[in-house]
């Protein structure tokens, strides 16, 4: 390796510590936070906390019901990544590994909504649900965990559905002749085979939409407006405010652990599987 090229790897190195730092010390200067008792904040809000003041989780979770919106969150986010994955695998599967009439037309207009801003579309979601709720007389179609999550998984249909679909198509064949030769369906075989081989993809699916999910804030906002149906990143911003207006800025900042916690346990967990996942991607003919 010449002069040259070892200043270069130094640059990028430095860059990538300089990028890391500016992710760590934030996420980690909120931990922190939520450990201190809120007359720390006004002696020195960068000082290290004087003790683990875990009174603060205890708080946000019961007095301000974040307990409550993690629950909805959890079950929002549960029924919208298994309606997803059982929408989206076989739709992926046959796109991917059969020819037939309008496939080229529908491979189109899935990779077109990867273009479409859910925020955009938000309003009409809203009014369209009103009058489905008109219709019937009640308005069941707001302030429903369900369809909440039915709107996130036919979201996120377009970008599963292509990240899926390239990596069906970099799977050999022989798997599938030799399934079909010992006496298998193309349901069995879809399931039993070639679904297993996907899984560094479907992982990648899997905690991508999660992030999404958990995270969304615009269109929990519009359909959930009654408070016991709201999911946490809507209870949090109600936490912000209040314990702003409060200052009790230490069940603050554990509201903000709380939400951050299960994305940074999963991404621990799956991390070895997720470049793998999303190395391969593309649809091709």
């Amino acid at each position: 390796m010449n002069k040259g090229d070892k200043l270069y790897r130094a640059f990028i190195y430095l860059v990538l510590i300089i990028f890391a730092l500016t992710i760590i010390i934030p996420v980690g200067w909120v931990f922190l936070a939520s450990l201190k008792e809120n007359s720390e904040f006004y002696q020195n809000p960068w000082s290290l906390p004087a003790g683990f003041y875990f009174e603060n989780f205890v708080r946000a979770w019961r007095e301000a019901h974040m307990g409550d919106y993690f629950l909805n969150s959890v079950i929002v986010t549960a029924t919208a990544l298994a309606i997803l994955l059982v929408v989206a695998l076989p739709a992926a599967y046959v796109l991917a590994r059969y020819k037939f009439g309008g496939r080229r037309l529908m491979r189109t207009l899935f990779m077109g909504g990867l273009f479409v801003n859910v925020s955009y579309i938000v309003v009409p979601i809203f009014l369209m649900l009103v009058d489905a709720g008109n219709l019937v007389g009640s308005p069941i179609f707001l302030n429903n965990r369900f369809v909440l999550a039915l709107v996130y998984a036919s979201t996120a249909l377009p970008f599963t559905i292509y990240l899926l679909s390239g990596y069906f198509q970099t799977l050999p064949r022989e798997y599938e002749e030799a399934a079909y030769v010992d006496g298998s369906g193309y349901m069995q075989t879809m399931i039993r085979v070639m679904i297993p081989m996907a899984r560094p993809s479907v992982i990648t699916v899997i905690l991508f939409n999660f992030l999404s999910f958990w995270n969304e804030y615009i269109i929990a906002i519009t359909l959930m407006t009654q408070d016991w149906a709201k999911t946490l990143p809507v209870g949090l911003m109600n936490l912000m405010k209040a314990q702003n207006a409060a200052a009790q800025y230490g069940q603050m900042y554990a509201g903000l652990v709380i939400v951050m916690l299960p994305t940074l346990i999963l991404y621990i967990l799956v991390q070895k599987k997720l470049t793998q996942g999303m190395n391969v991607g593309g649809l091709k003919d």
